[in-house]
């Protein structure tokens, strides 16, 4: 396959290269991701910026590209200029760290996927769970053995596949489970500090809430050392809320 790799921990991050060596044992892999760090930029676009383009040459066998926009800018960017057609796959990541619950509404590594999904392209974001110690040879592994069991042609347009990789070692996965968007969210503080002139300023902190009944959520699997691959999508319409309005107030809509 023709894969295009992004992510939005920078260009040569540790998570990103190797996800590449990997699949460029088996497919033709071209990386194009942000030549900084992007992460929790969701899935914003330079509109009053220019975007600079330019590969780089780190002794590797697939090509790759610093972009200076987001992750969404280089999937953009990568198919339209640098491949110059739509590829097979488009892969972000792998993220240093987990993206579970509301996570995905900031992440720039899922809004990278999904970005591809809009344009038509299957789609998969990869995170290894752990931030401090990620092992992205178990995540990358993984893709790589996925890919042959997974038919991804079967993913519809405005949907990615959000996967989510325990870091332990490759060897004590149990496999993969299909799991749903939890309610795993952060409870946010800011604590105050003062910088050297004697001024205030802010750091913001969070305290993980995982409080979701649902057995399917994503984020309980992972404790069991199984893969979480969660389906979601671009559109974000509450359907079930939506057919309840209709049903107090569509006789008072305009006509």
């Amino acid at each position: 396959m023709n894969i295009l790799v992004t992510n939005d921990d920078g260009v040569t991050a540790n998570g990103i290269l190797c996800l590449a060596r990997h699949l460029s044992k088996k497919h033709k892999v071209t990386v194009v991701a942000p030549e900084t760090e992007q992460s929790a930029v969701g899935h914003a676009i330079t509109l009053r910026l220019p975007l600079w383009l330019r590969k780089i040459d780190i002794n590797e066998d697939f090509e790759i590209y610093a972009v200076s926009g987001t992750p969404a800018d280089c999937v953009k960017i990568g198919i339209d200029v640098v491949l110059k057609e739509k590829p097979d796959l488009l892969i972000s990541g792998i993220n240093r760290g987990n993206n579970l619950g509301t996570d995905v509404v900031y992440s720039g590594t899922v809004s990278g996927a999904l970005e591809g999904a809009i344009a038509g392209i299957p789609a998969i974001a990869v995170s290894s769970f752990s931030f401090e110690n990620p092992i992205y040879e178990t995540a990358a592994k993984f893709i790589l053995d996925f890919l042959e069991e997974f038919d991804i042609n079967s993913i519809p347009q405005f949907t990615a596949l959000n996967i989510n990789v325990p870091s332990i070692p490759y060897e004590k996965l149990k496999g993969w489970k299909l799991t749903k968007q939890s309610k795993r969210m952060y409870e946010d503080y800011f604590e105050e500090r003062k910088d050297p002139s004697g001024g205030n300023y802010y750091w913001m902190m969070g305290n993980i809430i995982e409080n979701d009944p649902d057995p399917k959520a994503d984020y309980k699997v992972l404790t069991q050392n199984f893969v979480s691959v969660t389906p979601i999508s671009v559109f974000l319409t509450n359907e079930e809320y939506l057919k309840r309005l209709e049903e107090r107030y569509e006789d008072k809509a305009i006509r």
